[in-house]
């Protein structure tokens, strides 16, 4: 079976090929079909089922192409496993959906489907919940969230918290004054505003008040009104913190939790508030759970491998191989 495929702009063909037709090879190994570039036209020769799928990776590639945007291999990648899904013509609309300028003027969009869900699911409920590996984007879309509504002034605050749990190193040793020691914990929510906004519009609001970034513990006692509150790493609160963090909420507030529960340093995982939160709030309308999993990792292709490696280890039953399962294991529903 052979189909054709024309760009509409001939000058992007190098750049839907990649280096050394890298782009192609990646589609090439995963339909099983050959991917000829002959005057202009892209010809793509295999099984018929094969054949359109690849047609219709390459046509949704070439449509970012078209928008201005790079193609990195983990794009191509993502483009590739939902055409084999059938889910392109999604993956369509996703590109209509900006969340935030960045400083420098680059848009933030979602990059997955997991990620517009997630985003939709902010937008939508009160209390929204992101769980799911490392490089999946939970917090840096939930400030970009926080910050367009910050800008058009539909809170007056951006709150992020994170809890300061330690992992193998003592605060108590570190250097500085309590600030100096939690800023380390911090840092990725300060990186993530500095992206949004600038260092000087940060350190700005910053002065005001408009921005607060603290540890959890700080949040006791306090009802938060008018904020766009973010709760990052969640799966280290215990079920006493969460559930003070969570009757924190004010009018007109909105908070996002997010958290990976295969990565909890609390001494006794069990107690995690994020586990349980995701067990008692499962029904409650107004809240959304939403699970990223390995396809929606944005970093490096092999944190997806890496991920999904350690995902094989947890399925094992406890002394397969003499390999324990991972702390925070759960059921996928």
């Amino acid at each position: 079976m052979e189909k054709t495929f024309k760009l509409a702009n001939s000058g992007l063909t190098s750049a839907l090929f990649g280096a050394f037709d890298e782009n192609v090879n990646i589609i090439m190994r995963a339909f099983d079909v050959k991917i000829l570039n002959r005057d202009d036209d892209i010809k793509i020769i295999g099984e018929e089922d094969a054949a359109q799928k690849a047609l219709s990776a390459l046509e949704n590639l070439a449509k970012i192409l078209e928008r201005g945007e790079a193609i990195t291999e983990q794009t191509v990648r993502y483009v590739v496993s939902m055409a084999d899904e059938g889910k392109t013509q999604e993956l369509a609309e996703m590109s209509k959906d900006c969340v935030c300028i960045t400083f420098t003027g680059k848009p933030i969009k979602p990059k997955t489907l997991g990620q517009k869900k997630y985003v939709e699911a902010i937008r939508k409920n009160t209390i929204s919940f992101g769980v799911g590996p490392a490089g999946t984007g939970k917090t840096y879309l939930a400030v970009a969230l926080a910050v367009r509504a910050f800008k058009a002034r539909e809170v007056q605050r951006i709150i992020l918290t994170r809890p300061a749990v330690e992992a193998g190193e003592k605060l108590g040793f570190l250097p500085g004054d309590l600030q100096h020691k939690v800023d380390p914990y911090l840092r990725p929510l300060y990186d993530a505003l500095f992206d949004m906004l600038g260092s000087e519009a940060f350190q700005r609001n910053m002065e005001k008040g408009h921005i607060e970034v603290a540890p959890l513990a700080y949040m006791r006692g306090r009802t938060l009104d008018d904020s766009f509150i973010i709760l990052d790493e969640a799966q280290n609160t215990t079920r006493e913190q969460m559930k003070m963090f969570l009757t924190r909420l004010g009018f007109n507030s909105k908070m996002v939790i997010t958290g990976d529960i295969t990565q909890i340093d609390l001494p006794d995982e069990r107690r995690s508030g994020l586990v349980q939160a995701i067990k008692v709030l499962k029904n409650i309308s107004d809240i959304a759970i939403c699970f990223f999993t390995e396809k929606d990792v944005v970093r490096h292709r092999l944190v997806q491998d890496i991920v999904k490696a350690y995902e094989k280890v947890a399925e094992k039953p406890v002394g397969a191989n003499n390999i324990r399962p991972l702390r925070g294991n759960r059921k996928e529903k």
